[in-house]
C-alpha cells in the first residue's frame, strides 16, 4: 500500500504481525475476534462512540474499581479488551466519515458490527471504502446476515437470540418438560468471533494472493448453526428432529456427568475396548455378554442396571479418586471444573494458562493468557484495556494525518 504509515505497536511479535484491522463494532462478538487478533501480534484500531464508549460492555456484569477511583469497569472487558488502541469517532457526522475513510487507507482489514444498512446510511458503503482501499478486506458481523427475507434483516439480536435461532438452544439441556438452556457465558457471540477472524484472515490471504479485497458476511446465527453435526441431514433425509438429551450419550455408553462424594466427574467411554476397560474397573465381567448389550443399547435393562452401578461406585468415592482411577485404566475422565478449581490445577499452572498483566484502568489483574501457543511467532500481552478514546492524538496524528487544531475542532464537534 502506497504511503502506509509504520506500525506503532511497541514491537513486532506473533504470526500476525504487519496485519493492521480497523475494528468499529461493539458488545461481543466482533471486537473479542479482533483482540484475538491483536493478541497475536496484529495491530488493531478500535473505535467507539464519542464519550460513553462501548457504554454496555465496559461495565456490563461484575466489576472492579478503576485505580483512579472514580469508577468501575467490567471484568469480561479486562480479559477481553486487550493488545489494542482505542480512539472515538461519531462516523455518523460527515467529519468522522473523513476521519474513518483516512483511517481505512492505512487499513489490511475492516471489521464491524450493525445491522444492515448502517453504515450506508452515513455514505460508507462498501464500494465507497473498497474505492478508497481496494485491496482492503470488509467484515459485516450481524444476527442474520446483510441479504435475506426482508423481515429479518433489520431485527437485533444477542448471544441467546443466536443460539436459539441457529438452532443450538433447542438441543441444550434436558428432554421436555425441561426448558431449552443457552449455553454460557454468551457462547453464540465467541463462536460468531471465530467465524469473523478465521473468514477475515482467509479474505486478507486471499488479497495477498490477488491484490483485490473482497466483503465478508458472517451473520450469528449461521455461525452457530454450521456446529450442529448431522442435524439437519437428518431432517432433510428422514424428517427426524434432534432435540435435548442433557449431558448422556443415546448411543453408547457411559458417557455422562456422575455425581461423586464431593462433586461431580464426567466419564467418557467410546467403543466396547474402552468400556470393557471401566467394566473391569467395576469388577463386571467384560466379555459377558449382558454388560456388551449396555455398551450400546442405553436404554435397555442392561443398560439401565450398568448406568446404576456405575453411578453408585463413583458416588461411593471422592472426586480425586474416581479421576485416577479411570485414567489409570485408561478411560477419560476428569472433574467438573470450578473457577477455584482451574486456578489450583498443576495442568493449568504447568502450562502457563493464567498470567498477570497490567490494565490500564483496573492496575495489575490476572486471568486467562495467551491461547494457542506458538512455538516460533508466540502471542503476547502488551497493553491491557484503556479509558475510551485514550489514542485519539497517537492514532489520528499519525494514520489521518490530523493536527491537534483539527483534534481539538472535531472533540468541539463531538466528533471524537
Amino acid at each position: 500500500m502506497e504511503n502506509r504509515a509504520s506500525s506503532l505497536l511497541p514491537e513486532q511479535f506473533g504470526p500476525l504481525q504487519g496485519v493492521r484491522i480497523l475494528s468499529t463494532g461493539s458488545l461481543i462478538a466482533q471486537p473479542y475476534a479482533a483482540t484475538l487478533a491483536a493478541e497475536m501480534g496484529a495491530e488493531v484500531i478500535q473505535v467507539e462512540r464519542p464519550g460513553e464508549g462501548d457504554a454496555a460492555w465496559r461495565h456490563l456484569g461484575r466489576q472492579l474499581p478503576t485505580t483512579d477511583g472514580k469508577g468501575k469497569i467490567a471484568t469480561t472487558w479486562i480479559q477481553e479488551r486487550r493488545n489494542e488502541f482505542y480512539v472515538s469517532l461519531d462516523m455518523s457526522k460527515p467529519a468522522g466519515k473523513d476521519v474513518f475513510l483516512r483511517l481505512i487507507q492505512q487499513c489490511d482489514l475492516w471489521m464491524e458490527s450493525s445491522k444492515p444498512g448502517s453504515y450506508a446510511k452515513w455514505g460508507l458503503t462498501d464500494d465507497v471504502v473498497l474505492q478508497v482501499n481496494p485491496k482492503i478486506v470488509i467484515t459485516h458481523v450481524s444476527g442474520y446476515g446483510q441479504t435475506g427475507h426482508p423481515d429479518y434483516l433489520g431485527r437485533a439480536s444477542y448471544d441467546m437470540i443466536g443460539q436459539a435461532f441457529g438452532g443450538l438452544m433447542y438441543q441444550t439441556g434436558f428432554p421436555d418438560p425441561e426448558p431449552p438452556v443457552r449455553a454460557n457465558p454468551w457462547t453464540a457471540d465467541y463462536i460468531t468471533a471465530l467465524f469473523c477472524l478465521w473468514s477475515s484472515l482467509a479474505g486478507y490471504i486471499a488479497a495477498q494472493r490477488t491484490g483485490k479485497g473482497q466483503v465478508i458476511d458472517v451473520s450469528q446465527f449461521e455461525s452457530i448453526h454450521r456446529l450442529l453435526s448431522g442435524t439437519m441431514v437428518e431432517y432433510f433425509t428422514d424428517g427426524f428432529v434432534r432435540g435435548r438429551s442433557g449431558n448422556k450419550a443415546t448411543a453408547f455408553q457411559p458417557y455422562d456427568a456422575f455425581q461423586a462424594a464431593d462433586g461431580w466427574v464426567v466419564i467418557g467411554a467410546v467403543g466396547l475396548a474402552v468400556f470393557s476397560r471401566v467394566c473391569t474397573v467395576l469388577g463386571l465381567d467384560p466379555s459377558d455378554p449382558k454388560w456388551q448389550t449396555a455398551c450400546t443399547d442405553v436404554n435397555s435393562i442392561e443398560g439401565i442396571e450398568f448406568d446404576a452401578l456405575l453411578r453408585g461406585w463413583v458416588a461411593e468415592r471422592p472426586v480425586t479418586e474416581v479421576v485416577e482411577v479411570f485414567n489409570a485404566a485408561q478411560v477419560a475422565c476428569c472433574p467438573i471444573m470450578t473457577s477455584k478449581a482451574i486456578a489450583e490445577d498443576p495442568h493449568y499452572q504447568a502450562r502457563n494458562v493464567h498470567v498477570e498483566w497490567e490494565d490500564g484502568q483496573a492496575g495489575k489483574v490476572k486471568g486467562t493468557g495467551i491461547s494457542p501457543k506458538f512455538s516460533l511467532t508466540p502471542g503476547k500481552i502488551w497493553r491491557g484495556s484503556v479509558p475510551v478514546g485514550h489514542d485519539n492524538e497517537t492514532i489520528y496524528t499519525h494514520f489521518a494525518g490530523l493536527t491537534p487544531h483539527d483534534l481539538i475542532r472535531l472533540k468541539e464537534q463531538d466528533v471524537i
